[in-house]
C-alpha cells in the first residue's frame, strides 16, 4: 500500500514540535503520500498553512473547533477567510459541536459552527465535522444551512446507523481512526459494511486515538496502515483496493491538489 492517505491529523501541535521531519519520513515509508491537517483556531490554522507550505505533502484545513469557540478574537471570520482561500487550504474544519466537555457554551458553539458553513459555502470548501455528544444539534444545524457540494466529512465517526444514514442522506463522507483497531469497537467495525465504498476515508487524528499496537502513545500519520489493514480485514478486500478506493475518495471530496 504506497497511496496511503490520512485524512486528519494536528501536525501543528505541540507534540511534533522536535521531530516533525522524522514523523513525515516514517510516514512516507510507510506509504502514506499525503496528510490532511486540520486547523483548531486560527494560530492552529495558520500554522497549518506554514506547514502545507513548507512540506509537499501536506494539505491545510483551517478552522475553529467548538472547543475554542468563546475564545475566538474579534475578528476571526475575515481572519479564517483569508486563510481559508490560500491554495494549499483544501476544506473548513475542524468545526462543529462539542456538548461532552462544554469548554464553550453551547450557544457560542453553535453561532461559530454556522459561520464557518457559511464561509465553507462561499469559498466552495468542504467541511470537516467534528460531533461529540450533540447529534441532534449537529444534525439540525447542518440541515438549517445551505452546505457545500459535495458537503464535507465525518471526522473521526463513532455513531451509531441511524447516525451514518443521516450523515450519507445529507452526502457526508465517513471517516474512520484508530478505534477501529480496539478489540471491544465491533459496532464500530460492524458499521462499516454500511458506508459505501466511494464515501469511505481513513484517518489518524495524529496525536490522538493511536491504533491498538500503538495506544499508549502519540499518534503519528505512518499509523494510518494499521487502520487501512483493519478495515480491510473487517470488509474483507484486499488491502490494496482499499487503499486505492480511498485514494479516489479523497481526492474527489478535497481535490486532486491533496497528493499533488
Amino acid at each position: 500500500m504506497d497511496i496511503l492517505i490520512d485524512t486528519h491529523a494536528h501536525l501543528d501541535f505541540p507534540q511534533y514540535k522536535k521531530d516533525l521531519a522524522q514523523v513525515l519520513e516514517r510516514a512516507r515509508q510507510a506509504g502514506v503520500i499525503a496528510v490532511l491537517n486540520a486547523g483548531t483556531d486560527l494560530k492552529s490554522s495558520l500554522r497549518s498553512v506554514e506547514l502545507s507550505v513548507s512540506y509537499p505533502a501536506i494539505s491545510a484545513a483551517v478552522g475553529i473547533h467548538p472547543h475554542g469557540a468563546a475564545k475566538a478574537a474579534s475578528g476571526w471570520l475575515v481572519q479564517l477567510e483569508q486563510l481559508a482561500n490560500h491554495e494549499k487550504v483544501l476544506a473548513i474544519g475542524e468545526m462543529g459541536l462539542d456538548f461532552y466537555r462544554n469548554l464553550s457554551p453551547r450557544d457560542c458553539q453553535e453561532e461559530v459552527f454556522r459561520k464557518q458553513i457559511r464561509l465553507a459555502v462561499q469559498v466552495n470548501k468542504p467541511l470537516i465535522i467534528h460531533s461529540r455528544d450533540a447529534w441532534t444539534d449537529t444534525m439540525r444545524i447542518l440541515k438549517d444551512e445551505q452546505l457545500p457540494d459535495p458537503p464535507g466529512v465525518m471526522h473521526c465517526f463513532s455513531g451509531n446507523r441511524s447516525w451514518l444514514d443521516a450523515s450519507l442522506d445529507l452526502g457526508f463522507y465517513i471517516s474512520i481512526a484508530g478505534p477501529v483497531t480496539y478489540p471491544r469497537s465491533h459496532d464500530l467495525r460492524d458499521l462499516l459494511r454500511y458506508i459505501p465504498e466511494d464515501r469511505l476515508l481513513l484517518e489518524t487524528d495524529a496525536p490522538y486515538l493511536s491504533p491498538q499496537a500503538y495506544r499508549s502513545e502519540r499518534n503519528e500519520p505512518a499509523y494510518v496502515k494499521l487502520t487501512y489493514e483493519r478495515v480491510a480485514l473487517a470488509l474483507d478486500r484486499e488491502p490494496e483496493l482499499l487503499a486505492k478506493q480511498v485514494y479516489l475518495n479523497a481526492i474527489r471530496l478535497f481535490s486532486d491538489r491533496l497528493v499533488d
